[in-house]
């Protein structure tokens, strides 16, 4: 597949998403939340508690995904009112199509979490990175593992046009690696470790972050849900921050045996994925370097380099009417 013709198909999708908008389909007694499984976070724990339940006074559903961009149509459809943990690159995909939906809040920063893995047959390394031209790829488009594949290729001086990129879940590339079938997948969580089992990361997150590639998750929900329930979005927001405190302060034995068991992984593989995590105080996410400011700069960056890529038309303006932080001030309160 070509690099026009993947990056269409991205776009076709996204067309898709904006043409679903429609009512949203929550009802005054339930509610319905998009999220990934194999990605432990600490709000799994106040989800296998009942804790969303007990604060909304209503029936809130979890079903899981594979994709930031399903999510996104998810959305649109009105069939999800709240999407935990997606990518920041597939929301921008979605707003700068023309999909109302906002930002609530950091879900989850990992560096380390989301990379691109090389066969260890090939023996190429951030030195070596220029070989990769002409190789095979895994990515999971439209995704964060995505827009820091069109990063770290931009820094190492690889031309996509060279490469023959395929669209792969991050599981699906792990398996494609581990048989030889690509040369290089990016990917996250469970995906991502596995890969690991076959190959090496090009750049550590440290790395990344030195050149700018930030990687992070967010709580996102359409702009006319938060505008019509905000006292809902307050509570919600506040029942993941009260998890991600929890966490914070004493990630217990207990604690993690519950997220592996909710996100679907063996404990060894959660201890891992969750140790490479950042979840932020309310505080933080609140502060100019994330939703205060720095976090619709980031996104007009992702948008920037997905219109120069070809998967989106243009980009908007400005994305800070994409972010929504008083709900997130109001759970502060609570």
């Amino acid at each position: 597949m070509t690099l026009r013709k993947f990056m269409t198909s991205l776009a076709a999708g996204t067309a898709a998403i904006v043409a679903a908008t429609g009512a949203h389909g929550a009802s005054d007694s339930e509610i319905t939340v998009a999220y990934f499984e194999q990605w432990p976070m600490p709000f799994l724990a106040a989800k296998a508690a009942g804790k969303y339940d007990e604060a909304l006074g209503m029936k809130v559903n979890f079903r899981a995904f594979e994709t930031g961009t399903a999510m996104s149509a998810a959305m649109a459809s009105g069939d999800v009112q709240f999407s935990i943990s997606q990518g920041v690159p597939p929301f921008v995909v979605a707003a700068s199509g023309g999909q109302d939906i906002q930002v609530l809040d950091v879900a989850v920063s990992y560096s380390d979490n989301d990379n691109c893995v090389v066969s260890s047959a090939l023996e190429i390394d951030k030195d070596s990175a220029s070989e990769l031209a002409g190789k095979k790829v895994a990515v999971p488009l439209g995704t964060a593992a995505h827009y820091g594949f069109l990063r770290q290729m931009d820094h190492f001086g690889v031309d996509l046009s060279s490469l023959e990129i395929v669209d792969m879940s991050p599981p699906d590339g792990a398996v494609a690696l581990s048989q030889g079938d690509v040369d290089l997948a990016c990917g996250y969580g469970g995906g991502l470790t596995s890969m690991k089992e076959h190959g090496n990361v090009l750049l550590t997150g440290a790395e990344k972050e030195d050149l700018g590639i930030l990687v992070f998750d967010v709580t996102t929900a359409p702009a006319a849900y938060v505008a019509e329930n905000g006292d809902i979005v307050a509570k919600f927001l506040s029942v993941t921050a009260a998890a991600n405190a929890q966490w914070n302060a004493n990630q217990s034995d207990e604690m993690l045996q519950v997220i592996a068991e909710q996100s679907g992984m063996d404990l060894d593989a959660t201890k891992a994925s969750i140790s490479t995590m950042k979840f932020l105080s309310l505080e933080e996410q609140t502060s100019e370097k994330w939703l205060g400011g720095n976090a619709a700069t980031f996104m007009k960056g992702v948008a920037d380099v997905f219109v120069e890529a070809g998967s989106i038309d243009k980009a908007l303006d400005s994305y800070e009417g994409a972010v929504n932080i008083a709900p997130l001030q109001a759970a502060s309160k609570m």
